[in-house]
């Protein structure tokens, strides 16, 4: 038995659910308008007026983030008469001694994958916001940025810190750094960032 392939022109017009797979005719949306699964009530198309702008302008503000909070102090710990500033970079490091693989994953989870995913985000927009052709691996650029997301973990990262210093406060003094309220400020725009960005419209801007 034969199966027939749809040809490329047939499938210009359908957008998939990302969350549950289902098929949809995409449909045209106006500007601050949105289509939303019928299934899943997931967000598949929601162009916005100057989002690209916005968006480059979230992920510089991001990276710069990202960088102050690795280099200043995270979080002060005093106990017994005894007081040490901790940066991220340093929290990480405490692992080389035997577990330098754990120090390594801290450092890409949290610093390096998300910087990187930023970094793409805004190689690919650059162009489109200058109405200029999409630059050169655009597309390769973007879908590896998409599959960055699941291990961009900064959100995770400061549940976690969350949770240890509410146990940790009970044996020492623990004062939050300035890293600590920058790394707080990246995570909700990291969240921002996310919550802003239309993903069907980066995709027909890259397929024009």
């Amino acid at each position: 038995m034969s199966v027939r392939q749809s040809a490329p022109d047939e499938l210009a017009g359908l957008i998939c659910c990302p969350t549950c797979d289902l098929v949809y005719t995409a449909p045209h949306v106006a500007m601050r308008q949105r289509a939303i699964c019928a299934r899943c009530h997931t967000v598949l198309i929601a162009p916005r007026r100057k989002a690209g702008k916005q968006l480059i302008a979230l992920a510089l503000t991001v990276l710069i983030l990202i960088v102050a909070a690795v280099l200043f102090p995270f979080l002060s710990i005093g106990a017994g008469g005894l007081h040490h500033d901790a940066s991220i970079l340093q929290a990480a490091f405490v692992f080389e001694g035997g577990l330098s693989v754990l120090a390594v994953a801290v450092l890409f989870f949290i610093v390096v994958i998300p910087a990187l995913r930023l970094m793409l985000l805004i190689y690919v927009l650059a162009p489109i916001i200058r109405d200029h052709p999409p630059a050169p691996l655009a597309r390769p650029a973007f879908r590896l940025s998409e599959a960055l997301v699941p291990w961009s973990m900064a959100e995770i990262f400061a549940i976690g810190c969350a949770v240890a210093l509410v146990k940790l406060s009970d044996l020492a003094d623990v004062v939050f750094g300035p890293a600590a309220w920058m790394f707080a400020v990246l995570v909700v725009l990291v969240v921002a960032t996310d919550s802003l960005m239309c993903r069907y419209s980066i995709w027909a801007s890259l397929d024009a």
